[in-house]
């Protein structure tokens, strides 16, 4: 992984950019596209001027309206704010068993979240294929769960390899331990890994075994993409290849 993709927005503890992954036919993914980030109303002034600089006009807020407060700071009038929920907590017969464990907090939930609810996860990339000219950057809380299932989705979109999918996944545990510091909570990331070492597996090896066994295009297709927003997202996402 390149270590400018780690975007230092102050306020922001787990942000980076989704380009410069190597991606199907021997293109890349573009810089300055699409980032992924941990909430930005925790964005200082200084934060949101970065995220300005870095080419970012469109923020797509992945969070439930429970989960939203004030801004730290005025948010430009430049950014064009897209709220899309991703918790499905409509449909209560899914949400209690996510909310029993910690598996909500892994990439376990991301097969039968993306099967059953396929119109969310749609919603959010058709967002992104459509956003107006700029970057891109969408985020939930801490920039792990459900910005990891759709950077997953996007990047798997974008012919990314599974192993480059997981690593960019794996990158949100080294980031978060200073956001639970900040906030004076207990960092999440032990527990989480240990939950998962008592089940033979770990994060890593769950996004290779989701991605393996899932039609990704085909269950986003369902959620309601079509071919030219699929297009779309490639366009988008990828280096031309003659720029190459």
């Amino acid at each position: 992984m390149r270590a400018e993709r780690h975007l230092d927005w102050p306020g922001c503890f787990n942000v980076r950019d989704l380009g410069g992954l190597p991606a199907a036919g021997g293109r890349e993914t573009r810089h300055g596209a699409v980032v992924r980030a941990d909430s930005l109303e925790r964005l200082h002034e200084d934060g949101w001027a970065a995220l300005l600089a870095h080419g970012v006009r469109t923020v797509i807020d992945l969070r439930n309206e429970g989960e939203c407060g004030e801004d730290h700071a005025a948010r430009p009038d430049r950014i064009a704010t897209i709220r899309i929920p991703m918790n499905p907590d409509r449909h209560r017969r899914f949400v209690p068993v996510a909310e029993r464990g910690p598996e909500f907090r892994t990439p376990l939930f991301y097969r039968a979240h993306l099967q059953r609810f396929p119109e969310l996860s749609a919603s959010v990339l058709l967002a992104i294929a459509r956003a107006e000219p700029g970057g891109v950057a969408f985020h939930c809380v801490a920039g792990r769960d459900r910005s990891g299932l759709a950077a997953m989705l996007l990047l798997a979109l974008a012919g990314v390899a599974p192993a480059a999918i997981a690593a960019d996944y794996g990158l949100s545990r080294e980031r978060l331990g200073p956001l639970f510091a900040a906030a004076g909570l207990e960092d999440e990331g032990p527990a989480i890994d240990a939950f998962l070492a008592e089940r033979g597996t770990s994060a890593g090896e769950v996004i290779l075994t989701t991605l393996a066994s899932l039609d990704v295009e085909g269950q986003l297709r369902a959620g309601g993409l079509t071919d030219e927003d699929l297009a779309a997202l490639r366009e988008r996402l990828l280096v031309p290849a003659a720029a190459r």
